[in-house]
């Protein structure tokens, strides 16, 4: 059941579904206080937001507070063991692989930023083939959803990195000394296009009406990348690049990556995560897809 039939004030429904709170199911575990900090809202006014959502999912809910903890209890042991168990996207680029503990983690939202022309499609096209890789291969088999807003997409550009996706496995194959032609799960650059899902994007309803149909899906796969444009805001007497999204979004997602240019390399800096230190690194993108720059000499930096 979606948020837009709560019976809550407009504004309060705008805030839920800017914030990703887009179903009754998404406030099933969220305790008042981390709710009213993603709303910017006072706490008293996120309690009556859940006690309204309660009595409409059904739920009989005394202490909201509490009900969402007990939901969502885990030991520390068992975090430590997701986190050591996760799996990653690789991004065809080690350099950037190791600033990001080896890939796009799965479980996590990460925000992908940059200025126009930096590389954000061609990287969202990447992982879209990347997350294809047979589990033969060290990849994880799966499929992708591709939301374009900006009707960015080039479906001839996905072939190319598909064709050298499929020519990596190849020179994998011949590391290990296999045959490609024997291996179970050979593919084309077809089957890896077959395995993209677009959605063009026109308008706001277009979108929230794209992402309700998706929330179960999205549910029971973590693997959601999120481009995002920057703009300019006056802070400060100054204009400044900030993300497109806003302040309120900056808080939804786990790990945050800026691409940027450092004089005529493009680099990746991960400026938020809970579990990254700060680092950036070079990457390229070449006709092949995203990959290490030629010059490189392991020019990874730590913050």
């Amino acid at each position: 059941m979606e948020v837009s039939s709560l019976p809550i004030s407009a504004s309060q429904r705008g805030k839920l579904i800017s914030s990703g709170y887009t179903s009754l199911s998404s406030l099933s575990s969220v305790s008042p206080s981390r709710l009213a900090q993603d709303l910017k809202i006072s706490e008293n006014e996120a309690l009556e937001i859940l006690k309204v959502a309660s009595r409409r999912s059904g739920l009989d809910i005394t202490d909201i507070g509490a009900c969402a903890i007990v939901n969502g209890a885990q030991t520390a042991w068992d975090i430590l063991h997701e986190e050591e168990s996760s799996v990653r996207i690789t991004t065809s680029c080690s350099d950037l692989d190791d600033i990001l503990g080896g890939g796009i983690n799965c479980k996590e939202v990460t925000e992908v930023g940059g200025v126009p022309g930096i590389g954000k499609t061609q990287l969202g096209i990447q992982l879209a083939i990347n997350v294809q890789i047979p589990a033969d291969y060290g990849g994880l088999e799966g499929k992708a959803v591709y939301i374009d807003t900006e009707g960015s997409f080039m479906v001839e550009r996905a072939f190319q990195i598909a064709e050298a996706c499929i020519e990596d496995m190849q020179e994998y194959n011949s590391f290990l000394r296999k045959d490609f032609q024997a291996c179970q799960n050979r593919k084309d650059p077809k089957d890896f296009l077959d395995n993209i899902f677009y959605f063009r994007i026109c308008s706001y309803t277009e979108q929230i009406a794209v992402i309700n149909y998706l929330e179960k899906f999205v549910s029971e796969h973590k693997d959601v990348i999120l481009l995002n444009q920057v703009t300019t805001k006056y802070s400060e007497g100054s204009f400044q690049l900030t993300l497109a999204l806003g302040d309120s979004w900056s808080h939804a997602c786990t790990n945050r990556v800026i691409l940027y240019w450092n004089g005529n390399e493009r680099y990746a800096h991960i400026d938020k995560s809970p579990s990254m230190r700060a680092a950036s690194a070079p990457y390229a993108v070449t006709g092949r897809g995203i990959r290490n720059c030629a010059s490189n000499s392991k020019r990874v930096k730590m913050m």
